[in-house]
């Protein structure tokens, strides 16, 4: 069966998932992972409405010891990524 297009509201749902994250497993975010390369990332990335280097931003999160599944798992995510992201605004320090 070939792939349909996605809906309006599947890709409003996405768009919700990026900026909220999963309103039923909170998240720990260490401030420990605010490194000077991940906040320069998330705000590049903030400022320039580009979120390609999401995953880029997982590896200088791992490096600075984040070892959270959905931390990491949603920058390696397909996105859509969003200015709002939650990951990107936890880095950022706007909780």
């Amino acid at each position: 069966m070939p792939n349909k297009p996605p809906t309006e509201g599947r890709v409003q749902a996405a768009v919700l998932r990026d900026i909220c994250g999963n309103p039923f497993r909170t998240v720990l975010f260490s401030s420990l992972w605010r490194t000077e390369t991940a906040v320069a990332l998330a705000a590049q990335m903030y400022e320039a409405r580009d979120f390609g280097a999401m995953p880029i931003l997982a590896d200088a999160l791992q490096d600075a010891g984040c070892d959270s599944a959905d931390v990491l798992d949603h920058c390696r995510g397909p996105g859509p990524h969003v200015r709002g992201c939650w990951v990107v605004d936890r880095v950022l320090g706007r909780e």
